[in-house]
């Protein structure tokens, strides 16, 4: 039995100096090294292969899971996405120069403005699916409802420190989280202040990096503005494609300005800690294509008969002219 349990060391003893060898050359060198360095070597080679196992097949914050597939973000948003020249060049240009920063000097923050059906929450989960190998489902992908989060307004500083400790929290597990707020029109007035020292320039805030994070925001505020803008443009004869943002952003900010509405905080727009990202009124030909495209990937087949009689039960404003669809691609 002595015999037998011997031999089991010494195949033991061998495996290991054979795997630590692998691992650390001096073993090679030595191979009667002191047993228990070897099987300190040997554990620590496990927990390696431990560690690339379980980033293969279980999500974690690594390149193999968040890919950041640029090529293919901007592929998509061109095909499509109908009718916004503003949004598709703004959206691509912003988390390019992001994603391809090293350091980036502060988080980047994405307000998406426009009425209902314009593409916004559209966008938002483009952009997921294409950072994120598990695109929405990504647990690195927070989706933050402000109608259901946080709907008592009496109730605002317990709703302000939730959010700071779920931001704090997720951000120290994964730098390079994506938050989209939707409905931010509806946050109680003081939320934003939650937000904003995590957006600004800090190197680091209590020992965590904020700035490798994206915040993206959907909101309603402006929408009217922009639509109107979109019609009066339209009205004169001019090609919708030579909209400027410039212009458009102005109105965004004038809105919010007016009202003091969820994201009017003087430090956020004199310091350009937001990128203001309007979405235009879809208009019947952009309706169209969000139709046929709708269909062929639900596998229908697409006849100009078909679509015109959805598209014939869809409401339109003016009456007069029928341009731009009320509910956008919904």
């Amino acid at each position: 039995m002595n015999i037998v349990i011997m031999q089991g060391q010494t195949l033991l003893a061998a495996t290991c100096i054979v795997v630590a060898c692998s691992v650390h050359s001096a073993v090679c060198a030595n191979p009667f090294a002191d047993f228990f360095e070897v099987i300190q070597l040997t554990a620590d080679y496990a927990e390696i292969c431990y560690d690339s196992v379980r980033t293969y097949f279980a999500e974690t914050c690594h390149d193999r899971w968040i890919h950041n597939n640029l090529t293919g973000l901007s592929n998509h948003l061109n095909k499509k996405l109908f009718g916004q020249h503003l949004a598709l060049d703004a959206v691509t240009n912003h988390i390019q120069r992001h994603i391809q920063s090293a350091e980036p000097a502060r988080a980047l923050v994405l307000s998406f403005h426009g009425s209902i059906g314009t593409g916004k929450s559209y966008v938002s989960r483009i952009v997921a699916e294409h950072l994120y190998r598990k695109g929405m489902e990504s647990q690195f992908v927070h989706l933050i409802s402000m109608a259901s989060e946080f709907p008592l307004e009496e109730k605002v500083q317990d709703f302000k420190d939730q959010l700071r400790a779920y931001i704090e929290s997720t951000i120290a597990d994964c730098p390079r989280s994506l938050f989209i707020f939707d409905e931010m029109n509806k946050m109680p007035p003081g939320i934003i202040d939650t937000i904003r020292p995590y957006l600004e320039s800090y190197n680091k805030l209590r020992g965590v990096n904020y700035r490798r994070a994206i915040y993206i925001f959907l909101s309603n505020t402006a929408g009217n503005g922009i639509a109107e803008y979109a019609y009066q443009h339209w009205w004169k004869g001019y090609p919708r494609e030579d909209i400027k943002l410039a212009d458009v952003r102005e109105i965004i900010i004038r809105t919010a300005i007016s009202t003091k509405n969820e994201l009017w905080h003087g430090e956020l727009m004199d310091r350009r800690l937001i990128e203001f990202i309007p979405f235009l009124p879809l208009e019947k030909s952009h309706v169209m294509k969000c139709v046929k495209d709708n269909m062929a990937t639900s596998g229908h087949k697409v006849t100009d008969e078909k679509v015109e009689s959805i598209v014939k039960a869809i409401s339109f404003w003016p009456k007069s002219e029928q341009v731009f669809a009320v509910f956008g691609c919904k």
